[in-house]
């Protein structure tokens, strides 16, 4: 599994010896790497042997899209489907309200969903295959997510 935004791989973490992580921030990546795991820069991935076309068999973007506009977690899902093997699998893991972070982010429903998780997740392939529980779950359970999981589609 490659997951992008992996922070200082918590998720890495679980998955130890079967996972890679890419991350923006330089700080995150040293803390994840002196836990042992595999985390690089965008730039550091792409120049390493982990970057070879359909390597992974998964990508993970775990409270990342969120964080952007549309077109922006499209291009972004995008720039690693190169990397997913044909018939891999895209999850992405969205907060649903209230979120636990009182952070500025596009609240995700049914409709971004569509519009925006499901629509970069593929990115060229189909899907969604799963979709959790509805936005009313989050007011309810506090950590309760929405997981959009598409498979890339084989041409």
């Amino acid at each position: 599994m490659l997951e992008v935004g992996c922070g200082i791989g918590r998720n890495l973490d679980h998955l130890r010896g079967t996972s890679v992580g890419v991350e923006h921030n330089r700080r995150a990546v040293e803390i994840a790497r002196g836990r042992g795991l595999n985390a690089f820069t965008a730039e550091d991935l792409r120049a390493s042997p982990w970057a070879t076309p359909g390597r992974f068999d998964s990508l993970l973007f775990s409270h990342v899209l969120e964080h952007m506009q549309a077109a922006q977690a499209t291009e972004l899902v995008r720039g690693y489907l190169d990397l997913l093997a044909d018939a891999g699998r895209v999850v992405a893991v969205t907060p649903q309200e209230p979120a636990s972070v009182p952070i500025r982010r596009t609240w995700s429903s049914w409709t971004s969903m569509r519009s925006k998780e499901c629509s970069a997740a593929p990115a060229s392939g189909r899907g969604p295959i799963l979709v959790s529980a509805p936005r009313l779950a989050g007011v309810v359970f506090k950590y309760n997510e929405f997981v959009t999981i598409a498979r890339k589609r084989v041409r």
